[in-house]
């Protein structure tokens, strides 16, 4: 066993699974309200879909400072990558109603992106990043709920 340990012990560094780990903690929370409201307001993506949108965009991330390390372009070539895979993962979340040639889920689609748009921020360590991207998506979703209901009619009177 002990064999073991000394083999491993090379390749695993502690310190930096914990600082990684703790990271994806944060992008999970920070995704959380996002989650929730999507949840409670729409029957498309929710509670399980962005906090694993916003975990695998910081994982992704992470991965890409350690192996790319200081190269500004393989970095910049890595999250295009990042952000046009949540794009598809968004357009998936859109759908056009055949009878009444309505779009739906574009906040759905959008809060995706932003949820990326989060993990990465806490990835590269911009707290303050992800957390207004969170607290304005969160704000916008809800305000615009009842904005929307104004505008089309919907009000209760």
């Amino acid at each position: 066993m002990s064999s073991i340990n000394l083999i491993f012990s090379d390749m695993i560094n502690w310190q930096t699974i914990l600082k990684h780990l703790s990271l994806i903690i944060v992008a999970l929370l920070f995704s959380l309200p996002v989650a929730y409201n999507r949840e409670t307001r729409s029957s498309g993506a929710g509670l399980r879909t962005y906090p694993l949108v916003a975990i695998a965009t910081c994982s992704y991330t992470l991965l890409a400072l350690d192996v790319i390390g200081g190269s500004s372009e393989g970095i910049g070539k890595f999250m295009a990558g990042i952000i046009t895979g949540i794009g598809f993962i968004g357009g998936g979340a859109i759908l056009k109603n055949k009878d009444n040639s309505q779009v739906s889920g574009l906040a759905n689609a959008a809060s995706i992106w932003n949820t990326g748009a989060i993990g990465m921020a806490v990835a590269w360590q911009r707290f303050e990043i992800a957390l207004l991207i969170a607290v304005l998506n969160f704000l916008i979703l809800r305000i615009g709920f009842e904005a929307k209901k104004v505008v089309n009619g919907e009000s209760e009177n």
